[in-house]
């Protein structure tokens, strides 16, 4: 029998060059989570011990008075609005998503308000959350936010991401003072960061993580912060937290995780991540109509990715057709298309197994080749193109 689960499930053996992605499972688990979701799925353990134990792991990485596990990073965002919403009030607690005469307006910068598969200010308004809009797409300043803050304002998010709007924008510690000043705690969406520390430093009252990318855990998420507040979220699972609850497996995942962090190997990885980046490159050098360059992460986490801008006249292929072909077939390549409107795909080294680089090269060079004597572009319509991808996402189950 095949050790890959997925021949066993009829899965497709694909290969994540795409990132940290849910819709992929979003990283490979390290070995010390494994172990420890394996550990526990067989004992009783009671639960408010368990998130204690995780609560003290979380403030020892993250310098936080508290912290707490979530079903993931968009748990959290619910979780803590409803925490800024109601406090440690238990019969509050209860009646969200109605908030009552409580105050229950969240602001949020127009150009942070984003999907990261489902909107930002949906997980905003599961906890009963009124959102707020500060500013303009391409345009936010401190007055305009203070401006947006009234005495119906519980709470301010903050979202650090690769989709946000990366000009233009209040920077958070000044984002953080204007709040401040005003009585409004802030809550950072970190769910893709490294850095475990400088959002609560540069005045987040809470950070969120996703417990599942970066650090290599089982599906989860990550409060990191004040004690009141993060008790206030630990109350939610008397109310619309029971819905979305954490399982006894993800937590001591997440605890593993955060420990095996203390001595992973950073400098080690990124070393691995830059040799396929070479090979990449070597693989593509010389190619027609295609430029290949290696760009630092958009929101300074420390790796780089390979960006490769596609002319279609040249290359006889769309970035966005090229995405498409290295996804299908026998040995399946997820990119990172999320700009391929734009005439280029990322590829991102963080999720290889190895020797899946060499993989990774030779599907670039037979996917350029397939098309390199084309009379015509491989180039369908954008409008197609999206609308088709719709389309497939809609015909699930089939």
């Amino acid at each position: 029998m095949s050790s890959d689960i997925r021949s066993r499930l009829g899965l497709r053996p694909v290969i994540n060059v795409s990132g940290t992605m849910t819709s992929l499972g979003a990283s490979i688990v390290v070995p010390e989570a494994v172990e420890a979701v394996r550990a526990v799925l067989t004992e009783w353990t009671e639960m408010g011990d368990l998130h204690r134990v995780a609560s003290r792991t979380i403030a020892e990485l993250t310098g936080a008075e508290a912290g707490f596990v979530t079903a993931s990073c968009s748990a959290a965002i619910t979780l803590s609005v409803a925490a800024a919403i109601t406090g440690t009030d238990l019969y509050a607690i209860e009646q969200l998503p109605d908030t009552g005469t409580r105050p229950n307006e969240v602001v949020i910068q127009t150009g942070h308000m984003v999907s990261y598969g489902a909107p930002v200010e949906q997980a905003i308004r599961m906890a009963g959350g009124k959102v707020v809009p500060v500013g303009q797409a391409t345009s936010a300043h401190a007055y305009q936010l203070a401006g947006a803050i009234t005495e119906r304002t519980a709470a301010a998010v903050f979202v650090v991401s690769h989709h946000v709007v990366d000009y233009g924008q209040i920077p958070l510690t000044t984002f953080a003072k204007i709040c401040h000043e005003r009585g409004v705690p802030v809550i950072v969406d970190a769910a893709s960061e490294y850095d475990l520390r400088g959002f609560l430093a540069q005045g987040a009252d809470l950070a969120l993580y996703s417990g599942h990318k970066f650090l290599g855990g089982p599906t989860s998420g990550i409060v990191a912060g004040s004690k009141d507040l993060v008790r206030a979220v630990y109350l939610q699972n008397r109310g619309i937290g029971r819905g979305i609850k954490v399982g006894k497996e993800s937590i001591a995942g997440v605890i593993a995780a955060l420990e095996a962090w203390k001595t992973r190997d950073h400098a080690g990885i990124r070393a691995r991540e830059q040799a396929a980046l070479d090979v990449w490159l070597k693989a593509l050098a010389d190619r027609p109509g295609v430029t290949a360059t290696i760009v630092p992460d958009p929101t300074n986490n420390p790796l780089d990715r390979l960006k490769l801008a596609i002319d279609p006249e040249i290359a006889r292929i769309s970035a966005w057709d090229f995405a498409t072909r290295m996804g299908q077939g026998d040995r399946p390549v997820i990119v990172r298309d999320h700009e391929a409107e734009h005439g280029y795909i990322f590829l991102d080294p963080c999720n290889l197994h190895p020797g899946e680089e060499f993989v990774v090269a030779e599907r670039l060079g037979e996917e350029f080749e397939k098309v390199r004597g084309a009379n015509e572009p491989v180039v369908t319509p954008l409008d197609q193109f999206w609308l088709a991808r719709e389309a497939s996402i809609l015909n699930w189950p089939d």
